[in-house]
């Protein structure tokens, strides 16, 4: 307790957490604001009978905190964002332009940013229009529609509410992001979930009560799942670096052995973010289309437990593990500051031979910890399989899946800015001797 006691003895990083934590509370509390027009029980009875069918709307709901279900202002969350983040550094990656605006510095990336919030204004009034016309499709079997009144006011007024919504939270990431700890988006994502944990337990509670024994084998395998993830997320491949004397003047530098610790998972969480944000499109085109069989078989194929779904959803991962680490992680840039710094890889020429040496090792790293990730996307589709109706999908997905990975990888990379704070100004990190992988910024 005393190592976290310290954390509260520095001012500059105790104003940040307390403005982190108000800028969280602010966007749970918004997200009580209901939408005009939509009853609110109804909505809740749908979406429960959703859940039940493992329908890819919970796990929507989850992503966005359960605001969905609520009909809430904050309904669409922080997606559009996200894709928006998506659709601009692909782009980046084979349109002029943007690989212009990648290179100019900090001019450029305020730019990226400015088009990055036009682009989600554009894609969150497409969804708002797909979430609209979707909502006053819904009707329960008694009869009772989600929308009383589904006229013209009520679809501008959605329209509007849902993208000021999104807008407002987009704000808020932005905010913590600049003042605060962590990354504002990733924390906002992490809240959401973290919100739908109690409800899922509770759900699961008197299940729990009747079959005790299976119950602690999953917290078991809960355990040893969490202790995996973050042995890979912190996990790095060390590559022996050799520093040349240099005399300047009457002092001499280097002489010194180094390394680079190339992180097994260099992209982090976020090919998970990605993938998932892709991952809704296919839905999202099913609500404009909600009583056609084209829309019909969206839903069902891209249901979280279809085949079909994690296949994809595998795929994507792979696909976005390899972009982002590419786009994080260049080698060219370390192999010149190690030239520049009289550094060597011994056995390796500087300059070419040693960024194509470190890209093949990247590479190499890359290549389990991108099926790794797919592995644990995936895994509460083969843990809602392996014990059938046992189980529910939703409990399912805190045992693996997307839910733990950004819980784990956000966390760590707060704790790894909360700890910098700590060791700058002399106080001692979370632990007694040495500090945990992944913590400390290497390069």
């Amino acid at each position: 307790m005393k190592k976290f006691l310290n954390i509260f003895k520095i001012s500059d990083l105790r104003k940040k957490l307390a403005f982190t934590g108000s800028m969280l509370l602010v966007y749970r509390l918004g997200g009580k604001v209901p939408v005009p027009g939509v009853d609110k029980g109804v909505l809740k009875s749908f979406m429960e009978q959703a859940t039940q069918q493992n329908s890819l709307l919970g796990l929507y709901d989850t992503f966005v905190g359960g605001f969905f279900s609520q009909a809430s202002i904050f309904t669409l969350g922080i997606m559009p964002y996200i894709s928006a983040s998506i659709i601009i550094q692909l782009l980046g990656s084979v349109v002029p332009y943007f690989q212009k605006l990648q290179k100019e510095g900090e001019l450029g990336r305020k730019k990226i940013i400015q088009l990055t919030r036009y682009g989600t204004v554009l894609i969150a009034s497409m969804q708002s229009i797909g979430v609209s016309v979707y909502l006053s499709s819904i009707k329960l079997n008694n009869g009772a529609s989600v929308v009383p009144d589904g006229s013209f006011y009520f679809y501008f007024v959605t329209i509007i509410t849902l993208v000021t919504g999104t807008i407002f939270i987009m704000w808020l990431g932005e905010q913590i992001s600049d003042y605060g700890l962590g990354n504002g988006i990733s924390l906002i994502i992490m809240c959401g979930i973290l919100a739908q944990a109690p409800f899922v337990f509770q759900a699961e509670w008197f299940n729990i009560t009747q079959s005790p024994y299976r119950y602690i084998f999953l917290a078991v395998l809960m355990f040893l799942i969490t202790f995996i993830v973050v042995l890979v997320t912190t996990g790095v491949r060390k590559i022996p670096v050799q520093y040349a004397k240099r005399v300047v003047g009457r002092k001499v530098y280097g002489g010194q052995a180094s390394h680079i610790p190339l992180r097994i998972l260099t992209a982090g969480v976020m090919p998970i973010i990605f993938a998932q944000a892709l991952m809704f499109l296919p839905n999202t085109m099913a609500s404009f289309m909600p009583d056609s069989g084209f829309g019909d078989a969206l839903r069902n194929y891209f249901a979280p437990t279809h085949f079909i779904y994690s296949i994809f959803f595998a795929l994507l991962i792979i696909v976005f593990t390899y972009f982002y680490t590419a786009i994080s992680f260049n080698p060219i840039d370390v192999a010149d500051n190690m030239k520049r710094n009289g550094g060597f890889i011994p056995g390796v020429r500087p300059g070419k031979a040693t960024s194509d040496y470190i890209d093949r090792i990247l590479t190499r790293v890359t290549l389990p910890s991108s099926f790794f990730l797919a592995f644990i996307a995936v895994f509460p589709v083969i843990l809602f399989k392996a014990f059938g109706e046992n189980i529910s999908y939703s409990l399912a997905s805190f045992y693996g899946g997307t839910s733990l990975l950004i819980i784990v990888g956000v966390a760590l990379d707060t704790l790894q800015q909360i700890e910098s704070h700590m060791l700058m100004r002399n106080y001692d990190g979370f632990l007694n001797k040495g500090k945990i992988r992944g913590r400390s910024r290497r390069y």
